[in-house]
């Protein structure tokens, strides 16, 4: 049975992981293992001698990276270096999780993994920095960028939406942003897929359609309304510059996931029944 070191315990995706363990799973939280120290990380990797590690360690507040750049750069940069040279050292292998803020979302057609990276906040600009410390320091590693994740555990979008819907009439939700919502669940799968057939580099993995978030956020209010009481009257669509944040968000930030398709499997979700299987587990908890 494969062994298997996971960071970031309680974030969403960790979470998920637990819950489809068919492997040995540490599960390791902030508390418990602070990888921005080396040592730390590895003791851990001493102690618990893992066949692999799954990196889900990140700080994703997008707008408070831009004053807490710091912090920031020593989770999502320094914290992915000093894995990446712990299991270089060991010699094991890396699954580090990364995401689609490190384009622009200037481009009109989804990006490839050889696309240039040129991220416009803090975030991205971290994020693509962990991804070239885990480059230059651990040769067996895969990369394995997503975009706008949700699930029933922790903090995402899904959730505030359910939230909002349940205490206001109006909602202002920004119409001109594109990008591709991917269940938690589907990431989970994804990444034990990966784990039977390890082929190295960086790959792209995203749910179907592409969707701006107004509409997302239309589907959740549509399909929540079946299931739970909403207060909400009202979806209005805005612009971005409607709705002005302290980190700019690509306008297009859509991936292109023929590498993943071909290399593991055309297992890519369709976001909308990871998102009833989402409302109907908060509806009923």
């Amino acid at each position: 049975m494969t062994k298997i070191l996971i960071t970031g315990a309680q974030g969403q995706l960790a979470y998920e992981l637990e819950q489809l363990a068919q492997h040995s799973v540490i599960a390791l939280t902030r508390a418990q293992l602070d990888i921005t120290q080396y040592d730390a990380v590895q003791k851990a990797v001493d102690t618990y001698q893992p066949d692999v590690v799954i990196n889900t360690a990140a700080y994703t507040k997008v707008d408070a990276a831009e004053h807490n750049s710091e912090q920031a750069y020593a989770v999502n940069c320094l914290g992915a270096k000093n894995i990446a040279l712990a299991c270089e050292k060991n010699q094991i292998p890396l699954l580090h999780l990364s995401t689609d803020y490190i384009f622009d979302g200037s481009k009109n057609t989804p990006y490839l993994e050889t696309d240039p990276a040129s991220p416009i906040n803090i975030y991205g600009k971290t994020k693509w920095q962990g991804e070239e410390a885990v480059r230059s320091h651990c040769e067996k590693h895969i990369i394995l960028r997503v975009s706008a994740v949700f699930g029933q555990h922790g903090q995402n979008f899904v959730k505030t939406i359910l939230r909002l819907a349940q205490e206001k009439e109006t909602l202002r939700v920004v119409a001109d942003q594109t990008m591709c919502p991917t269940p938690a669940r589907a990431i989970a799968e994804a990444l034990f897929t990966i784990i039977t057939m390890p082929r190295w580099g960086t790959y792209h993995y995203c749910g179907l359609p592409a969707v701006t978030w107004y509409d997302f956020a239309k589907r959740i209010v549509q399909l929540a309304k079946e299931q739970m009481p909403l207060h909400i009257k009202e979806l209005e669509p805005i612009t971005t510059a409607d709705f002005p944040t302290a980190a700019k968000r690509p306008a297009c930030s859509v991936l292109d996931c023929t590498q993943f398709e071909k290399n593991f499997g055309p297992i890519r979700p369709h976001w909308e029944l990871g998102l009833k299987n989402v409302i109907t587990t908060l509806s009923t908890s």
